[in-house]
Formats: structure tokens, C-alpha cells, sequence
């Protein structure tokens, strides 16, 4: 199997390439090799390299700067999923694209599952609810994975920003009003593998292509996810100012953002565990393992 992803250098994009790797030849490149924004050199890439699966991770995610540079957003979140679905479609390849939380405007009481109408408040979540209508027209076969809340010891992410400020602060605020579930990008990756594994095994028509939430278990707020990082960090023995009591809770009307943020981006899984037959572990092992990563090296 020839693969082809995008983002290589991404929290995902990186975890991709190590739980692909057993599966089939990748190339994987980054904007230097392929810029998301030129829909013709899309266009050249898949059909140079003729992949029979395109993973594409790569997004437009600076969710405030969005809302200065729409345009930009657009091309990279609605246009290119639908140009890597077109071009796999003439191939009779298929596709596995990520999309988010923020195609939901928070408002639902519960945890959202696949079928609920979409109505995104920001220019981020738009462009992304776009590049999921986009792929589904394109005629590719394909999955769309929604997630929530990346991190990974890769990249930027929540959790290295508390740690940094951790060091740095002995009081800090954070918000507390909002819902969702830190999802590894390793249990992403691993998620998309077993997935892709299941593909190759069942390469008839009856496959179950479509959509689907891919989170962690549990549930927790932004202010009690610093909490964790904070306690997680301090028994590994790190010099810290800040204690996990020091953390102040804020709404969110006290952290005003130039992009509305989702009060409730939980996800439900359901669907993806009856369908494929998987377990998700909680968030608290995830994060906790990708603090082990980070920590080791600070």
C-alpha cells in the first residue's frame, strides 16, 4: 500500500508516520513540499507519487489568527480535502481526514454524536466543517475523524504551555466553563492504524466508510486539566511555582478570544467502538504519558 500524508511535522502528522509505518510505503511532506493553499500542486503531488491511501492531517489550526486570515484558513481546512478527495476518487484510492469539535456551537447539553447538525461559531470551525462537506462530495471513498483537545509530546499543545507557565508563574487563571476530552495524538495515530489494518483485511465494498468522533475516555474542563498537568509535573519532582491551588477558575467571559470557543466539545464515540470493536482509554493515561515525554527532556 502507497500512503500519502500531509502535516508530517504536526502533533498527528508525526504519530502517523510511526503507526503507519508497519502498514505500507508513506511519503509524507509538510507546506515545503506541498502547499496546502495551491490546489494545483495537490493536485501534482498525488498524481506523481499515485497513493492508494491519503492521510491528511494538516490543517489550518491558529483558531484566533483564523478570524484575520479567513481566506487563507478556507484554502487550507475547506478547499484542499475536497481537491485530495477529487484526486483520489479518479485513483480509486481513499482518504482519512481529521476535523474537530468546533464544527458544534457548544450548546448541547450532552456529548455530541455524528449525526447532530453542525452550526460552528468561528472561522476556523467553518473552514473545517466545509472541508468535511467538501470531501464528502468529492466521490472518494473515505473517513473523516473528528477529535478534540490534540496533544502530544510533538508540537505545540495545552499542556506544554501550562508547564512552561508553571515554571514561570506562582498564580495563574484559567477557564473553567468549558467542556471537552484531551485526545493524544498518539491514540489518534494508533486509532487511524487499527482503522486502516481493518481496511486491508476487509477490501470488499461493505467497509463502513464515514464519519466519526475518535476521543479519549472521561471528560474534564480546561481548569482542571491544568490542575493535572501542574500535579503530574510536581510529583515527577520538578521545581515548580505554581501549585495545583495557586490555579484559578475563570468563565470564559474573563479570557476573551478574538475566535468563540465551544462551551461543551464532547464527543460522543459510540459509534466508532460498536463499529470497529475498540476501546478508548481515559484522557488522564494520554496526558500522562505525554508529560512523561516532556518532562524527561525539561
Amino acid at each position: 500500500m502507497r500512503i500519502l500524508l500531509t502535516g508530517k511535522h504536526g502533533q498527528v502528522g508525526f504519530e502517523l508516520q510511526r503507526a503507519l509505518a508497519p502498514l505500507g510505503e508513506i511519503y509524507a511532506v509538510d507546506y515545503g513540499e506541498c502547499d496546502l493553499v495551491d490546489a494545483s500542486a495537490i493536485c501534482d503531488l498525488v498524481r506523481a507519487f499515485k497513493p492508494d491511501l491519503i492521510v491528511n492531517p494538516a490543517a489550518y489550526t491558529a483558531v484566533d489568527k483564523a478570524e484575520s486570515e479567513p481566506h487563507l484558513a478556507h484554502a487550507v481546512n475547506a478547499v484542499a480535502p475536497g481537491v485530495f478527495g477529487e484526486e483520489a476518487a479518479k485513483l480509486g484510492a481513499w482518504v482519512v481526514h481529521y476535523s474537530t469539535d468546533y464544527v458544534f456551537d457548544g450548546t448541547k447539553l450532552g456529548a455530541y454524536t455524528e449525526d447532530d447538525l453542525t452550526n460552528p461559531q468561528s472561522v476556523y470551525g467553518r473552514t473545517k466543517r466545509d472541508g468535511e462537506i467538501a470531501l464528502q462530495a468529492s466521490g472518494a471513498r473515505h473517513l473523516i475523524l473528528r477529535t478534540s483537545w490534540v496533544v502530544g509530546a510533538h508540537g505545540k499543545n495545552f499542556s506544554k504551555t501550562i508547564l512552561r507557565l508553571a515554571f514561570e508563574r506562582e498564580q495563574l487563571n484559567i477557564v473553567a466553563d468549558q467542556h471537552g476530552v484531551p485526545t493524544s495524538a498518539a491514540l489518534l495515530a494508533d486509532v487511524t492504524a487499527q482503522l486502516v489494518r481493518q481496511r486491508q483485511r476487509e477490501a470488499g465494498d461493505h467497509f463502513p466508510f464515514g464519519s466519526y468522533h475518535v476521543v479519549a475516555g472521561g471528560e474534564t474542563t480546561w481548569y482542571d486539566y491544568a490542575r493535572f498537568v501542574v500535579s503530574e509535573a510536581l510529583a515527577a519532582g520538578k521545581p515548580l511555582k505554581l501549585s495545583p491551588d495557586a490555579i484559578r477558575p475563570i468563565p470564559s467571559s474573563e479570557y476573551p478570544t478574538a475566535a468563540k470557543r465551544p462551551a461543551n466539545s464532547r464527543l460522543d464515540t459510540d459509534k466508532l467502538r460498536r463499529t470497529f470493536g475498540l476501546e478508548l482509554p481515559n484522557w488522564q493515561s494520554g496526558v500522562q504519558h505525554i508529560l512523561q515525554l516532556i518532562l524527561a527532556e525539561s
